[in-house]
C-alpha cells in the first residue's frame, strides 16, 4: 500500500511545533541559497534592467509625481506591468542604496518564502510530514526556481503569492475564513504581474475546487474575499484608463498580455514542446523520477495531492505550450507542483526501500532505468569537471568544482538506488543543495552575462561624459537596458545610416561605436571621450563661429 493512500490522521492543533520547526528549517536554508552572492553580479538584459530603472525612478520621483501609481521607464509612461514589485525595490533603495543587492532582495526574499509555503501546502494534502518535506526540498533544489527567483523580476514573487492563494484554498477546506485570502492572493498576483496571469492561474484554482471540494464555491467568504482583492485590482487599472485613455489599454492589455497567445512578442517564439524541453533540460535530478509521480497521482485521484498536482500541473502546462511567446521564466509556476509529485513519488520510494526485506509484488522496486540515467548523468559530470576544471583554457575551476559536487552526489544515488537503497533520496537533495550554493557563489550563475559585452565599465564611461538627461546612439545591434540602468543615460541603438545621419543633422550628439563602425562612419569634427570594452565614446564639436571682418 503506498505511504499516500492510507488515512493518517492529523494533529488538530495545526501547525503543530514540529511543522513550526521545520517551517523556520526551510526558511533559513531557503533564504541562505536565495541572498548568497545575491549582488555579485550585475544586472542582465531585459528584465532584470528594465524593472530595476522602472523602480529607481519612483524611488527619485517627488511624492507629487504620483511615480508608486504611474510608473515612469527613461521619463516615458510604464504601461507594461503594475508597479507592485516595482514599489518594492524602491522602498529597498530607500533603505540600502541603488546596486544589485537591493535589486534583487525583495523577490529572492519572496521567493524563499514560498518554500515553506509549499511545505504547509503538502501538510493540507498529504496524510504524513515526509512527502510534504520531501516536496518542498525537491522544490527548494530546482535549478530555475533558484535561478529566476534570485532576479530582480516579477516572478519570484509570482510563485510566493500563488502558494500563498493555494494554501488558502486548501486550508479553507477546514476553515472557511481562509476562502477570504484566496481573493487577497489573487489581487497580489493581478499587481504584480497582470490581469491575464491572475484570472489563469485562478481558474486552474478553481477547477480543482470544483472538483474536490464544490461547496466552498457557495461560501460567502470566498467571495469577500475576491470583492477585497480585486478593489485595488480595479483602482489601479481605472486609474490607468483615466490617466492614459486607449493607450493603456492597448500597450497594457493587448500588446503586454493578450497578444502574447496568438503573437510572439519580440520574436520570443518556440514549438509547442518548448517548455518540455525546458523542464528537461534544467530538471536533474528530479526530472528522472517525475513520470512516476504523475502516474501514483493518476492511480490515486481519489486523494485531494493528486487531484490538485495534477489539475495544477496540466493546465498550467497546456496553457503556456499554447501560447506563442515563449519566454524561460513563463514556466517558473509550474515547477510547485511537479515538486508535489515528486515528493509525493520520492516518500513511496522511501517506504520501498525500508521494505527492501520484505518479498515485494511484481512491479514495485526501484526502476533499473533510474540508476542507470543517475549513473550516466553522474558519468557526465565527471567529465564535465574535468575538462572545465583542469584542461579547458582559461580553466574554469570554480564551475569544475561545482560539477564535481554534482557528479559525486549522481553516482553515489546511483548506486544506492540500485541497491534498493532509500538513503539516495537525502544524498540527491544534500548534493543539489551543496551543487547551487556553490554555483551561486560563483559569476557563473548567470551565464547569459557572457553573451555579450560587460556594461559596467561601458556604462561608467557614458555616465562620466555626458551630461545627466542626455540620449546616447549606439552602433551595438540591440538595446540594452542593463546599460541604461547602469549608465542613468538612454542607450539606443542604430544603424550606420541613422547614426550618419545624426551626426551630420544634430548640433550636439553622442555616439558609441565599436571599433568596425568608428573606422566606416564619417566623422568631421569629432572629439573621442574614451574608450572601453571595445567601445568609443565620441561626441561632435562645433567649430566655434568666426567673427566677421570688419
Amino acid at each position: 500500500m503506498s505511504i499516500l493512500s492510507h488515512s493518517g490522521a492529523k494533529a488538530s492543533a495545526y501547525p503543530i511545533r514540529q511543522d513550526w520547526v521545520w517551517i523556520t528549517a526551510l526558511l533559513i536554508v531557503a533564504l541562505l541559497l536565495m541572498t548568497v552572492n545575491l549582488g555579485g553580479v550585475p544586472l542582465r538584459d531585459w528584465d532584470e534592467g528594465t524593472v530595476a530603472q522602472v523602480a529607481r525612478e519612483i524611488w527619485r520621483s517627488p511624492p507629487e509625481a504620483r511615480a508608486w501609481l504611474f510608473p515612469t521607464l527613461g521619463g516615458e509612461p510604464y504601461l507594461n506591468k503594475p508597479p507592485l514589485m516595482h514599489c518594492l525595490m524602491a522602498i529597498a533603495y530607500g533603505i540600502g542604496g541603488v546596486n544589485e543587492w537591493t535589486s534583487r532582495l525583495p523577490g529572492a526574499i519572496l521567493t524563499a518564502l514560498s518554500v515553506p509555503l509549499l511545505y504547509a501546502i503538502g501538510r493540507e494534502l498529504f496524510p504524513g510530514r515526509l512527502p510534504s518535506l520531501l516536496s518542498a526540498l525537491v522544490y527548494l533544489t530546482w535549478l530555475p526556481v533558484v535561478r529566476n527567483g534570485r532576479l530582480a523580476m516579477l516572478d519570484g514573487a509570482v510563485l510566493c503569492w500563488l502558494l500563498l492563494l493555494v494554501w488558502c484554498g486548501l486550508r479553507s477546506r477546514r476553515d472557511t475564513r481562509f476562502a477570504l485570502g484566496i481573493g487577497l492572493s489573487l489581487g497580489l498576483i493581478c499587481l504584480t504581474k497582470g490581469l491575464m496571469l491572475g484570472l489563469l492561474l485562478g481558474s486552474i484554482l478553481l477547477v480543482f475546487l470544483i472538483w474536490d471540494t464544490p461547496r466552498l464555491l457557495q461560501q460567502p467568504y470566498l467571495w469577500a474575499g475576491i470583492a477585497l482583492g480585486s478593489a485595488p485590482v480595479a483602482f489601479w487599472y481605472a486609474a490607468q484608463w483615466g490617466h492614459y485613455g486607449r493607450e493603456f489599454l492597448g500597450r497594457n492589455l493587448v500588446q503586454q498580455s493578450a497578444s502574447r497567445i496568438w503573437k510572439p512578442v519580440e520574436q520570443n517564439d518556440g514549438p509547442p514542446w518548448y517548455y518540455l524541453l525546458e523542464i528537461v533540460k534544467y530538471g536533474v535530478p528530479w526530472v528522472v523520477f517525475l513520470p512516476a509521480g504523475i502516474r501514483l497521482a493518476q492511480n490515486n485521484l481519489i486523494f485531494g495531492w493528486a487531484k490538485l498536482a495534477l489539475v495544477w500541473s496540466g493546465l498550467y502546462f497546456a496553457a503556456i505550450s499554447l501560447m506563442s511567446t515563449k519566454l524561460p521564466w513563463y514556466v517558473l509556476p509550474l515547477y510547485p507542483a511537479l515538486a508535489l509529485l515528486v515528493g509525493g513519488k520520492l516518500a513511496d520510494l522511501w517506504r520501498e526501500g525500508r521494505q527492501v526485506g520484505v518479498r515485494q509484488m511484481p512491479g514495485e522496486g526501484y526502476s533499473p532505468l533510474w540508476w542507470q540515467v543517475l549513473g550516466g548523468l553522474g558519468l557526465l559530470g565527471w567529465i564535465g569537471a574535468v575538462y572545465l576544471g583542469w584542461i579547458q583554457q582559461p580553466r574554469e575551476v570554480d564551475v569544475g568544482i561545482v560539477m564535481a559536487t554534482l557528479a559525486a552526489a549522481l553516482t553515489v544515488a546511483a548506486v544506492l538506488v540500485r541497491r534498493q537503497n532509500p538513503q539516495f533520496i537525502g544524498v540527491l537533495i544534500w548534493g543539489m543543495y551543496l551543487s547551487l550554493l556553490l554555483l551561486m557563489l560563483t559569476p557563473h550563475w548567470l551565464w547569459e552575462l557572457a553573451e555579450a559585452f560587460p556594461v559596467q565599465p561601458v556604462a561608467a564611461l557614458v555616465r562620466s561624459h555626458t551630461p545627466a538627461g542626455e540620449t546616447v546612439y549606439s552602433s551595438y545591434g540591440d538595446r540594452r537596458p542593463s546599460l541604461e540602468f547602469y549608465s542613468d543615460r538612454r542607450v539606443l541603438p542604430a544603424n550606420a545610416e541613422r547614426l550618419q545621419k545624426l551626426w551630420t543633422n544634430e548640433p550636439q550628439v553622442y555616439l558609441l561605436l565599436d571599433e568596425a563602425a568608428l573606422k566606416s562612419l564619417e566623422l568631421p569634427q569629432k572629439r573621442v571621450l574614451g574608450q572601453a570594452e571595445g567601445f568609443t565614446l565620441v561626441q561632435r564639436v562645433r567649430p566655434p563661429a568666426q567673427t566677421p571682418p570688419l
